[in-house]
């Protein structure tokens, strides 16, 4: 029976993959390096490099955060299924402090004007030098939002929320960790994972909610979404799902996790399915608001990314909605490894892609505007990096993977990979789900 396997194993982060991770970093780093050396004056140039940092800080460091709100929401509703992986999961909350660094630099460089990611910043200032909301070229948009988009609580939040994941990520993590040595059967610890975990979901869900629109809806100042913290949410938790499953199996391939059941699998793909068909009745909403609640300001976001970024716009739905749909929704894929394996790399890239549209039209067309076409006429000349990634996006997207491989397995190292004194651990080692039940509990 699996669950008689060895429940003191610790993962073993080997020279090889530690070689491997660095060469990805590497490739990030210098890819990153010489596009910032050859930009020039070329906005353009200069300002894709600052997305593409902005992009792959905010896509990693969110699939780490919303493991750390899943770990929260299944320990506050008493779930076991979870347990037998739960590690994992804390791993990859290690790359939340490391993610929210590279965000925070985004953040002030826009602040000291190293990039124009955040145009807001720039007009606010002309608009204090102008001081007179009758004068020309006054935007009275951007100053009538001057509460929320404004320098000090644009940083300070940033810093601040970042401190908030990490003091909690840490907190479960020591928690779970002391637990480990405690008697067993006690669950002293249990219940405090519990109180710091019901703690956390209502500030980790409004924190999050702000950071979005701080770090990615303030690149399109004068428009707005009231879906735009859900989508984003929602984008990531699939994508955090996919990232789980494709560890979980990676990790099995080097012979660890051998008590994981079919089952557990089958429950990962139950949620990735769920959230992807979530992802699109989100995506779906927020394009029917402009309609439906007569928000005339959303209509521009959606025309330029059908306008400009067609091929995108349209593959995200293929990518997140249509091959989720066909594949995932028969029960009998969710068993088997090459299909799941198959899916969330799909998943993982088209959510990769959608953060891609929420953050490139947006700084493209401002780029455009500010060039003094303000019809957007220029942004209609194809570039590669703006209207599709180029290698420069791809290797920057390999360097932060190899980063966060780096942390996460670097995390798994400092302790066991079961947690043997959870009181649902055997709830998780017999965990029976789906329609085939106990008959598949032998065998993986």
């Amino acid at each position: 029976m699996a669950a008689n396997q060895n429940l003191d194993q610790r993962f073993t982060f080997t020279g090889r993959e530690k070689i491997a991770s660095f060469i990805m970093i590497g490739l990030g780093v210098v890819l990153v390096a010489v596009g910032l050396a050859t930009a020039g004056d070329d906005a353009y140039a200069w300002n894709r490099v600052w997305t593409n940092i902005l992009h792959n800080s905010v896509f990693f460091l969110g699939i780490s955060f919303l493991c750390l709100f899943l770990l929260a929401a299944f320990v506050t509703a008493y779930s076991g299924w979870h347990v037998m992986f739960k590690r994992v999961m804390e791993a990859m909350t290690a790359f939340i402090p490391i993610g929210g660094i590279l965000v925070a630099i985004v953040v002030i460089g826009g602040v000291l004007h190293w990039h124009d990611l955040y145009h807001w910043i720039a007009v606010l200032e002309h608009n204090a030098e102008l001081g007179d909301a009758s004068a020309k070229g006054f935007d009275a948009i951007i100053d009538s939002k001057k509460g929320f988009l404004n320098i000090i609580p644009f940083v300070g939040a940033t810093i601040l929320f970042i401190l908030t994941w990490t003091f909690f990520a840490n907190r479960l993590k020591t928690i779970s960790r002391k637990e480990d040595g405690a008697p067993k059967g006690d669950t002293s610890w249990f219940k405090k994972s519990k109180v710091w975990s019901a703690a956390f979901l209502p500030i980790g869900g409004a924190t999050s909610a702000f950071a979005f629109w701080y770090w990615l809806m303030s690149i399109e100042p004068h428009w707005y979404s009231t879906m735009y913290a859900w989508y984003a949410t929602a984008s990531l938790m699939a994508s955090a799902i996919a990232t789980i499953i494709l560890v979980l199996y990676y990790l099995q391939s080097r012979g660890y996790y051998q008590n994981l059941l079919l089952t557990h699998f089958h429950d990962l793909g139950k949620y990735l399915f769920a959230f992807s068909i979530f992802w699109t009745y989100l995506w779906f909403s927020q394009y029917m608001l402009i309609w439906y609640a007569n928000v005339g300001e959303e209509t521009v976001h959606f025309q330029n990314q059908q306008n400009y970024f067609t091929v995108l716009f349209y593959a995200i739905i293929f990518l997140n909605f249509i091959l989720p749909l066909l594949i995932l929704m028969r029960n009998s894929t969710k068993w088997k490894q090459g299909s799941m394996m198959f899916m969330s790399i799909v998943i993982l890239l088209g959510h990769w892609l959608d953060f891609y549209l929420m953050i490139k039209p947006g700084v493209y067309m401002e780029l455009a505007h500010h060039g003094g076409d303000h019809s957007g006429e220029h942004a209609m000349e194809f570039m590669m990096g703006w209207n599709f990634p180029g290698l420069v996006e791809l290797g920057t997207m390999i360097g932060f993977l190899g980063l966060f491989i780096y942390f996460v397995f670097n995390a798994l190292t400092k302790a066991p990979l079961i947690a043997k004194n959870d009181p649902y651990l055997e709830e998780s080692l017999h965990h029976v789900g789906g329609p085939l039940g106990p008959e598949i509990e032998v065998h993986h």
